[in-house]
């Protein structure tokens, strides 16, 4: 991935989503097994479809320095290495891939658009329960109750919110001349 050729333009954009990012992680519902559920994951593809793949992985890398050098960006204004590499650490570490695949779908219509969020989601989901199996001492199956179970719904929600307004909200920016 190049990076030179952004312009101060794109860099704005870039800095526009990871506060987005960080915003949305603040709405947050703590759970009892310590992984909270959070607009994150309403605004990580938000971020690839209304940015690209490039920029809006970018994005996310940018939010996830943010937060492993201690800015209280994660969720519940957490910050810090150890949350980027404890129990919700594998969500974290996902979300550039999350944000890869809706810039995908987002270039292939409104039907591979919705494929490419559900790939999206369950890489995170994947690399989540991977992490949090590892951390906690608990296997497989426990992890994947724990937590993927409880989010199955929200993300639903939250996958039909990014089709709905993720081209709206690009469309809408391209002609005020933000983009």
């Amino acid at each position: 991935m190049k990076i030179k050729n952004l312009t101060i333009r794109d860099t704005c954009h870039i800095g526009f989503f990871a506060a987005i990012i960080a915003v949305c992680a603040q709405i947050s519902i703590p759970m009892p097994i310590g992984v909270p559920m959070t607009l994150q994951t309403f605004a990580i593809p938000l971020a690839g479809v209304v940015l690209g793949t490039k920029k809006g992985m970018i994005a996310t890398l940018v939010y996830i320095l943010l937060g492993a050098v201690g800015l209280p960006v994660f969720a519940n204004f957490t910050g810090g290495i150890g949350v980027v590499f404890g129990r919700t650490g594998g969500f974290i570490l996902s979300f550039p891939l999350m944000a890869l695949a809706a810039g995908i779908g987002a270039t292939k219509g409104k039907l591979w658009l919705m494929a490419w969020l559900v790939v999206g989601t369950v890489v995170n989901y994947f690399c989540g329960m991977l992490m949090f199996s590892f951390i906690t001492s608990t296997g497989l199956a426990a992890a994947f109750m724990l937590a993927v179970v409880p989010f199955l719904l929200t993300d639903v929600v939250k996958i039909a919110m990014v089709l709905v307004l993720g081209n709206v909200i690009k469309q809408a920016l391209i002609k005020s001349r933000i983009f």
